[in-house]
């Protein structure tokens, strides 16, 4: 036996009784006659002491332990006489009669301690010494609590786990697919899932009606925080349904989350809001709704007033925020810079201060007198106090920058609690997306994504304004989960192949299988997909999906732990019938 309890189990009802505890060795203290270790395991910490008056052997022993060794201790709960409250463990002590190194440790990279000392580089290295952290070992127990609470309540709800196969066929479209040869069939290759999307499509033709899965996705694309090439979704399909059946389904298991793991009750349905009105009110279609600044368009209130900029471009918008007219020329200036930097794209901002004497002060008084700038406030809601900033440019562009615009004044006023949680479905996206660079459509989502039949005849006229019955689950500006109602029309998905500019060969090809199981009576059905990796970091209040994931890769896509990816031997590519050629 190595333990009786847990270094976070004991407290005052044990006083009195002899136990035994392991684990690692957080820190000593020597106090010249007493010694005092932190034993630390992933339950908690308890204190033991060592007393040099009664057994100055143990209590040299105890002195000569280094951080993170891993002992085991044997002796006597007692009461704390200097109690600490911030752990559940404060009230007792371990008075130790017996001490067993069970291994020592060198010293470590980097403190084992909620504020390290270590960097993101040295802690990934030392992946397995990072995990001992309190602070990154909750966001793993986080993870598995959610996962739990995932399986029972889809299971409470008829859904039926199934495993999908990993080695699977490539099919090109969308993010780059990670590829692996065959060593049986040489020249051949499988690709790994970017998500069971076909699998589940035809695991609806067998009849499993609801189906779900937590399961490991691969996507060879650049990564941010919110990306990793290996990611895990939860993947589910039903059958017989329409949109609202399955918002209703996944709908019930986010506040079932909320609920069990944080505590929290969302009340009332979500908002249903379609993308075309995401885009025009918030400029991008994951828009964070805990607070306002909405974005107003004005093309048609400043223009042919003879101010070059204004007149010159698609679009003219802004946003308005309150109480921030008494912000300095220093101030504005550095929003300026912020929406000129690259990936912004902006020229410049135009600013009107709604002062608390009534009047108004803006950066082009040369071209709008009071009264056109009055215009502006009333188009905005804007008071005194107010600050509007507008930019001008290409619309989408201008849209994305005063999205980002909006966002940094949420974030600089502070209106972005991490406490509240505000999600809506956003719905009915455009079908396609067109491509400058292979010129020709794309499927928004994928190409089994359904249309509206209303918009069926807009394929031949404007392909662009065909919506798609598809839809995505934003909570707080970060978009957790998207799906849609799938075709399973053998004529409509080959006119959705032929739209998207597939031939008739690479259609069969790629997707021939499915397109032969629709032939054998595919039910309607839909689906959708959570990022569980993004939606754990949401519960712990985090923005790196890193930081939940326990052996993570870096931003180049690599495990600096483990060395990998790496090279393989020569036997191992004649045997695979491959060559390396590296293309710098």
């Amino acid at each position: 036996m190595y333990r009786t309890h847990n270094c976070g189990q004991l407290n005052m009802k044990n006083v009195g009784e002899g136990v035994m505890l392991s684990g690692w060795v957080q820190k000593s203290r020597d106090l010249g006659g007493m010694t005092f270790v932190d034993l630390r395991d992933r339950y908690g910490i308890t204190q033991l002491v060592f007393n040099m008056e009664t057994d100055s052997g143990l209590c040299e022993q105890a002195r000569k332990l280094g951080r993170e060794f891993v002992v085991q201790a044997e002796g006597k709960v007692m009461e704390r006489s200097n109690k600490n409250p911030q752990i559940p463990t404060g009230e007792i002590e371990i008075t130790v009669e017996k001490l067993e190194i069970l291994n020592k440790s060198d010293t470590p990279p980097f403190t084992i301690e909620e504020d390290t000392d270590g960097g993101d580089d040295l802690r990934m290295k030392y992946r397995y010494l990072d995990l001992r952290r309190k602070v990154v070992r909750e966001n793993l127990q986080l993870r598995s609590r959610m996962a739990i609470e995932i399986r029972k309540y889809l299971s409470d709800e008829g859904f039926l786990e199934v495993e999908t196969p990993v080695l699977i066929k490539s099919t090109p479209e969308g993010a780059r697919d990670f590829v692996v040869p065959s060593r049986m069939n040489p020249g051949e290759f499988y690709a790994l899932p970017q998500s069971p999307q076909t699998f589940k499509q035809l695991l609806m033709v067998a009849g499993f009606d609801k189906y779900f899965q937590i399961v490991k996705c691969f996507r060879d694309e650049d990564l941010r925080a919110d990306r990793q090439p290996e990611f895990t979704q939860i993947d589910c399909e039903m059958s017989f349904v329409e949109r609202d059946d399955v918002l209703a389904a996944f709908e019930g298991l986010t506040k079932h989350l909320f609920q069990t793991v944080k505590g929290l009750e969302i009340e009332g349905e979500f908002i249903k809001m379609p993308y075309s009105e995401a885009m025009s009110r918030f400029g991008n279609d994951k828009p964070d709704i805990r607070f306002g600044m909405e974005i107003s368009g004005m093309s048609e209130l400043v223009k042919g007033k003879g101010f070059q900029v204004f007149d010159s471009v698609e679009y003219v918008g802004g946003i308005c925020a309150k109480s921030c007219a008494g912000y300095s020329r220093k101030q504005l200036d550095a929003l300026t810079d912020f929406v000129k930097r690259p990936q912004m794209g902006m020229k410049g901002m135009v600013y009107v201060k709604y002062n608390e004497d009534g009047t108004l002060k803006s950066s082009v008084d040369k071209f709008y007198d009071e009264a056109a700038l009055k215009d502006w406030a009333a188009l905005f809601g804007a008071l005194p106090g107010d600050l509007i900033l507008v930019l001008a440019g290409d619309r989408d562009l201008t849209l994305k920058a005063l999205s980002e615009l909006r966002l940094e004044m949420g974030n600089r006023l502070e209106l972005r609690d991490p406490n509240v949680f505000k999600p809506l479905w956003v719905v009915d996206f455009p079908l396609l997306e067109w491509d400058e660079n292979t010129e020709r459509f794309h499927a928004m989502h994928h190409p089994f994504t359904s249309p509206y039949e209303e918009d069926m005849e807009l394929f031949k006229t404007d392909p662009a304004k065909v919506r798609a019955r598809a839809y995505d689950l934003v909570i707080n500006g970060v978009e957790i989960g998207g799906g849609s109602i799938r075709i399973h029309n053998e004529d409509l998905q080959r006119q959705m192949f032929d739209n998207l500019g597939f031939t008739k060969e690479e259609a069969q090809k790629q997707f021939g299988f499915l397109m032969s199981a629709f032939r054998y009576g595919a039910p309607p059905h839909g689906g959708i997909a959570f990022g569980f990796d993004r939606l754990v970091a949401l519960f712990a209040g985090i923005e790196s999906i890193r930081d939940v994931i326990a052996f993570p890769k870096n931003n180049a896509g690599r495990d600096v732990m483990i060395e990998t990816p790496s090279t393989i031997s020569e036997e191992q590519l004649d045997e695979l019938s491959l060559n390396v050629k590296v293309v710098k």
